[in-house]
């Protein structure tokens, strides 16, 4: 299994929007990045992720998890961008700040704090346990 991060403007996707789809979960479309949509395709059936809002929030709030793995992207007729589909698995007991994480020493070559702009990264198995436990959330 692999771990990831998708990062959401609240205003146009947020945490309860993505738990109100359910177990049919969302596309996680409109991403036009090529090494984010390359990541998408790396990403199988199973694999979990963290749902992090941007803007003035700048927190891990839940647990996502791929349930359909790079597909067209409906949002758009280009075939060059693909997504994947994902459901909400839980939320974050505790959210996890972008400024806590910069604190944390464990996370310091963390994607996040390394690229703050790609909308979609990896997250090793190590960066998952910690962001969990700050998180006070089962991994």
């Amino acid at each position: 299994m692999a771990y990831w991060l998708f990062k959401s403007e609240p205003d146009g996707w947020s945490w309860d929007s993505q738990v109100a789809k359910g177990e049919q979960g969302e596309e996680w479309d409109g991403v036009r990045n090529y090494q984010a949509r390359n990541f998408m395709r790396e990403m199988k059936i199973g694999d979990l992720g963290f749902f992090y809002h941007t803007q003035k929030e700048k927190s891990v709030v839940g647990i996502v998890e791929v349930i359909a793995e790079a597909h067209p992207d409906s949002s758009t007729d280009d075939p060059r961008w693909e997504c994947v589909d994902v459901k909400a698995v839980r939320p974050f007991v505790v959210p996890v700040t972008l400024a806590q994480i910069k604190e944390e020493a464990r996370l310091a070559d963390m994607m996040l704090v390394k690229s703050p702009r790609l909308s979609v990264q990896p997250v090793t198995a190590a960066q998952w346990k910690a962001v969990c436990a700050m998180g006070k959330t089962t991994p």
